[in-house]
C-alpha cells in the first residue's frame, strides 16, 4: 500500500471513528433524559445502543490513532484529527435539524484550510528533500 493511501485510508477510519463518537454522544444524550441518580436511569443509558456506537467510535478511534502515529507526520496528523469537528457539524446540521451561525462556517474553513496549507508545505518539504538526494 502506497504511503499516500495509507494515510488516506487512516485518516478517513479516524475522522469515521470520531465523528461516529461525537453524534452518538450526542443522540445519547437526547434520548437519556433528564439525569436521575437511579438504577433504572443508569439502565436506560447503558441499554441505549447510541452509548454503544460512543464506545465503538472511542476503540476505533484509538487504534487508527495510535496505527497513524506509527507511520504518520505528527503535524499532519494531528491537524487531520480535528477535521471530525466539521463532520460532525454537517451532520448535525443535515440529520439532527441544528442551525449552522456564520461564525461556525469560518471556524470549519479555517480547519479545512490550515490542513490544506500543511498538508501542502510538507509535500513541498519532501519534494526539497527528494531534490537535494538527487
Amino acid at each position: 500500500m502506497k504511503r499516500r493511501d495509507f494515510y488516506m485510508a487512516g485518516f478517513g477510519a479516524l475522522m469515521f471513528f470520531d465523528t461516529l463518537t461525537q453524534v452518538s454522544f450526542k443522540l445519547s444524550s437526547s434520548h437519556a433524559g433528564v439525569f436521575l441518580p437511579e438504577f433504572s436511569w443508569l439502565l436506560k443509558v447503558f441499554l441505549n445502543p447510541w452509548v454503544w456506537g460512543a464506545v465503538i467510535g472511542y476503540l476505533g478511534s484509538f487504534v487508527a490513532w495510535m496505527t497513524l502515529l506509527k507511520r504518520a507526520p505528527v503535524g499532519p496528523a494531528f491537524a487531520v484529527s480535528h477535521l471530525d469537528v466539521v463532520t460532525v457539524l454537517i451532520i448535525s446540521v443535515a440529520y439532527l435539524g441544528e442551525k449552522l451561525s456564520a461564525l461556525q462556517v469560518v471556524g470549519a474553513l479555517c480547519i479545512m484550510l490550515g490542513i490544506v496549507f500543511l498538508s501542502l508545505s510538507k509535500e513541498n518539504k519532501n519534494d526539497e528533500q527528494d531534490n537535494r538526494q538527487s
